[in-house]
């Protein structure tokens, strides 16, 4: 039988249970991932030591979750979640156990597990495997099964079902047919609709991080938990976008999914922005005839867009600067650039979008055209080579160091003031006109120039005011 070399800080940990007459196991989702030929990085260990046995074995030990039998202790640099064996009861808030009790037994703490990829064992004495539930024998199939009845486990805690969707797509593993079948049934959707909305979005922001997020976001579909937390979503499905122009091949969620697909894993905020910023065609959509066909349109669906995902993002509790970012991306995804446009109206895009964000914005765009048809956009597109030169346009710009803020300006408010303009909202909406007029010709950001035009303004101003 196979056993595993571990690393040397656990056997060293190891003999410290073996110094005290105690057997400690790696368990959870290190062993998982070490089966799978992956690297652990996190360690939970189960022992029959109690945690106030644990607490003396060793220096630094924080109760972190005592009441559950959770000790973490600090050794030689690492942070190890050390768990006593345990056997629970009902789960009366489906997420917590009624009641805990510690146990001598391996075989019973894993029994308590949600799914049998996460009931295996590994020995921290000799490497040897225990694996009571066939967990090893489903991820060789990459099967996402519970631990026994899925009924039961699903209704200790709501959230299981919502991480078996989150697995299989950051494991590219299956569900299970009659775990699949427990996820669907109205009892368990009773128990997911219980669970707090921070534990469903950690799983959510997990499962946007994977490959391919589409995978879980069609199971939470079919499962109807999509609708649970994100019915606005769930509400694009059949919203056709299909005409005679032929942009696009599916309808709005679809799209959405391809598009969040199509987006860099490692941004969240692009991610979130791929997914929500069409989520507003529904209430946009107008069929028009042209030439005695009908073409679809969906004029102003970015600020609606917009206005919904930062209700389902608040709703969600991401934090407010995520937010404000993603609704900023999905406002301004319909920009439409062309070779004619003039170097005053590249300046006033910068401005508009913010230079910060410029490369977020082109990432939206690609990942909006990936979700027409669920492709890679190829090399030497026509939609790259656009990008491409409105990228080029923007940093000569920026290297031409042209005034695209009102901290660019040659003056400022108490520059205006000594002209005898008085404090207060004239001087901010002077500035304003400055800008505006530094932007169609950079020229004009002199401090004699700035000065004479705002001393015209003014007097144009008290001129119409009398």
């Amino acid at each position: 039988m196979k056993k595993f070399r571990l690393p040397y800080v656990l056997k060293k940990f190891d003999e410290v249970f073996l110094e005290h007459g105690h057997s400690a196991y790696l368990v959870g989702g290190a062993v998982r991932d070490m089966l799978m030929g992956k690297e652990a990085h996190d360690w939970d260990i189960a022992t029959d030591a109690s945690p106030m046995e644990v607490m003396s074995m060793f220096r630094k030990v924080i109760p972190t979750g005592i009441a559950h039998g959770t000790v973490t202790v600090r050794f030689l640099k690492h942070e190890i979640e050390v768990t006593t064996f345990r056997t629970e009861s009902e789960y009366s808030d489906g997420r917590h156990p009624d009641k805990v009790s510690f146990s001598k037994n391996l075989e019973e703490d894993l029994g308590r597990r949600d799914f049998t990829m996460n009931a295996i064992a590994i020995s921290l004495r000799d490497g040897h495997i225990e694996d009571p539930f066939g967990g090893r024998k489903d991820i060789k199939k990459r099967l996402i099964k519970t631990v026994g009845d899925a009924n039961e486990r699903f209704s200790e805690d709501g959230l299981r079902p919502v991480r078996a969707i989150r697995f299989a797509s950051t494991l590219v593993f299956s569900i299970e047919k009659r775990t699949f079948e427990a996820m669907q049934s109205s009892s368990v959707l009773e128990k997911v609709k219980g669970i707090s909305i921070e534990r469903f979005r950690d799983e959510f922001k997990k499962l946007l991080s994977s490959e391919k997020p589409s995978v879980s976001l069609k199971l939470m579909e079919s499962t109807k938990i999509l609708s649970i937390f994100i019915p606005e979503l769930a509400d694009c499905r059949g919203c056709s976008q299909k005409d005679f122009r032929g942009f696009h091949e599916f309808d709005v969620l679809d799209h959405l999914f391809h598009s969040c697909d199509g987006s860099p894993k490692e941004k969240l905020n692009v991610r979130l922005s791929a997914l929500f910023h069409d989520i507003g065609k529904p209430g946009t959509k107008k069929t028009v005839s042209v030439d005695g066909m009908e073409k679809l349109t969906f004029y102003g669906h970015e600020k609606l867009s917009s206005k919904i995902a930062r209700k389902v993002l608040f709703r969600l509790r991401f934090p407010n600067s995520l937010i404000e970012n993603v609704c900023h991306l999905i406002e301004n995804h319909m920009f439409h650039y062309e070779e004619n446009w003039t170097d005053a109206a590249v300046r006033r895009f910068i401005v508009r979008v913010g230079y910060e964000n410029i490369e977020d914005l082109f990432d939206l765009r690609i990942s909006d055209v990936y979700g027409m048809h669920g492709k890679k956009i190829m090399p030497g597109s026509d939609t790259l080579k656009n990008l491409l030169e409105l990228s080029e346009r923007i940093e000569k710009i920026k290297a031409e160091k042209s005034a695209l803020s009102l901290k660019d300006l040659c003056v400022n408010g108490k520059k205006l003031m000594e002209l005898g303009i008085p404090s207060g909202k004239d001087i901010g909406l002077i500035l304003e006109r400055l800008m505006e007029s530094v932007l169609d010709d950079p020229s004009l950001n002199t401090e004699e120039s700035l000065l004479k035009l705002a001393s015209n303004i003014w007097n144009e101003r008290n001129k119409i005011s009398r």
